[in-house]
């Protein structure tokens, strides 16, 4: 007889072994994208592709974004293990590819495979924390996956530059496949297999609309200020596109009788809030993750081994922020107030960080950082609890994941916008701020050598400032003086750029902070959702419904 469950709900000892499947699949896959990072300067110098270079990173967002709501809805009805399984056997599989690559084209393959493995990887973990524990006690466990993502993040420049200085850096894509071995074995012990009763049919309309529908607009968000203008017929034709494909989605999806996503979840107001909250700090998020390493190394001349140590006291405060949040909610049963005070922390990071400029003090820059990163690690495992907790948990794996989809699309709506204003402001203050000797200098120069001399990535990093600097040697004994009249023009033009981007930050996370006052708030309940062999409808509020 097999071992079939109609629930995906973990009871017993394996709930144990089951979170920490949980714990390492999200650590390991959280490890993988900022190692990943820290490689490749090595990555392009081995493979000569630097014009592939966003293409290894947007090929792995692209593929997880688009499959995790397909993942999550089908979780639902066939249990979390098998796309358990699955994401971790196809990521195990990208990171093979990865090691293997012998070009930027397959390297970028390579990462596409490990983002349709990552989208399972993703969206599992939050759902099976659901699935083990009940409603009030998730909040101590959100805050703590949170918080292993934070370490994840922290260390994982470190682990990178490390295996990549050592090992080589195929190895950075290597040394995840031991402990996705793991992670696979405690996956297919502790997690049930489901049997609901009922055979699903894929909408596979839906599916392929949704699929072609997110592609355009996260490709359109990503080239959009860099590779074509915003305005172009490019950009501009991409977002048609994708307007079209998901207006299309929409209306097939309202009409299907088992949708990937159900449209109704968006009628309920505490969906409808959450996702909104965690737009708009997701947003504020990047505003401040994205470019705080370039103010910190480029405006205040400080080096660092890696950009990922800049961000040590913000991801820190972050895992504080986190365990604290996840313990009020399973003391209290209540999340608004940490919601509202973690919507207040963060803008108020948000507004310290507009006052810096290229005299700032290292410790200033930590005092905001700390700031904002207590509020982002406040509001983030709310997220999660509270969708779980509003709807039945038969819902628990679509709601999440659709979620986690507006949250990344948040992401990369914000990367392009925040980097045309810094790359704007930076070219603009630049302008104003050098010497005539050095305007004479720079237009002597040719026309590529003038737009590296403009590009604040490169004048900031060690290899770029060495080659500048060679340049200027070359005008002579009055070369170096004029170097370091450049580097402190560059310092105050980038600090200026920046104050813009800062003040965007602020509006995101006030945009969150008022979305948070009309979160409504259901007590977390404390009884179990099933009891053995006795499986029970949630009594959570009906679809569509916030309850009282």
């Amino acid at each position: 007889m097999r071992n079939w469950q109609t629930t995906n709900q973990i009871t017993g000892e394996r709930r144990w072994w089951a979170l920490g499947a949980v714990m390492i699949s999200m650590f390991f896959s959280a490890l993988n994208q900022t190692t990943v990072t820290t490689a490749m300067p090595t990555v392009i110098s081995d493979l000569q592709g630097f014009n592939l270079y966003a293409w290894v990173f947007t090929a792995f967002t692209l593929a997880v974004t688009a499959t995790m709501p397909i993942y999550g809805k089908l979780s639902d009805v066939y249990g979390r293990k098998p796309f358990y399984i699955f994401g971790l056997v196809v990521f195990l599989i990208g990171s093979a590819l990865s090691g293997l690559a012998q070009s930027m084209p397959m390297l970028i393959f390579a990462r596409a495979v490990q983002g349709i493995g990552g989208g399972a990887m993703m969206s599992m973990p939050r759902a099976t924390v659901g699935d083990i524990f009940n409603p009030r006690e998730r909040g101590r466990w959100m805050g703590a996956l949170m918080g292993i993502y934070g370490i994840a993040t922290l260390i994982g420049p470190g682990v990178g530059g490390w295996i990549t200085d050592h090992w080589g850096w195929r190895w950075v894509f290597y040394v995840n496949m031991p402990v996705a071995l793991v992670a696979l074995a405690l996956i297919i012990y502790a997690l049930p297999r489901v049997h609901t009763g009922h055979t699903y049919h894929l909408d596979w309309v839906g599916s392929i609309l949704l699929v072609t529908g997110l592609l355009p607009m996260l490709l359109g968000f990503t080239w959009a200020g860099s590779t074509y203008p915003w305005l172009s017929l490019e950009i501009l034709g991409l977002f048609t596109l994708s307007f079209l494909l998901l207006t299309l989605f929409v209306l097939v999806e309202r009409r299907s009788p088992e949708p990937i996503i159900n449209m109704e979840i968006f009628r309920n107001p505490v969906f409808s809030s959450t996702m909104v909250i965690g737009l708009f700090i997701s947003m504020a998020m990047f505003g401040s993750m994205m470019f705080l390493p370039l103010f910190v190394q480029g405006a205040l001349g400080m080096k660092a081994a890696s950009s990922g140590y800049v961000m040590t006291p913000m991801m820190l405060s972050f895992i504080v922020g986190s365990v604290i949040s996840g313990q009020i909610m399973t003391r209290t049963g209540r999340y608004k107030r940490v919601t509202l005070l973690g919507g207040l922390l963060t803008a108020a990071g948000a507004y310290l960080l507009t006052g810096l400029d290229a005299s700032s003090s290292w410790e200033t820059v930590v005092r905001d950082m700390i700031v904002m990163g207590v509020g982002i690690g406040l509001i983030m495992p709310v997220m999660a609890t509270v969708v779980q907790n509003a709807f039945p948990y038969r819902m628990m794996g679509t709601v999440n994941a659709t979620q986690q989809t507006a949250n990344n699309i948040g992401g990369a709506i914000a990367a392009p916008i925040l980097g045309s204003v810094v790359a704007s402001g930076f070219a603009s203050q630049l302008a104003q701020r050098l010497p005539a000797p050095l305007v004479q200098v720079m237009q002597s120069l040719p026309e590529d050598q003038q737009q590296m001399l403009a590009d604040p990535q490169g004048l900031v990093s060690t290899f770029g400032q060495e080659a500048i600097k060679m340049k200027f040697q070359a005008f002579g004994p009055q070369g170096m003086a004029l170097y370091d009249q450049f580097i402190q023009a560059v310092r105050d033009s980038l600090a200026a750029a920046m104050t813009p981007l800062f003040w965007m930050a602020v509006a995101f996370a006030v945009a969150a902070f008022l979305a948070s006052l009309f979160l409504k708030e259901i007590p977390l309940r404390q009884e179990e959702y099933y009891r053995e062999g006795a499986p029970q409808e949630s009594k959570a509020e009906p679809l569509g419904s916030a309850g009282e």
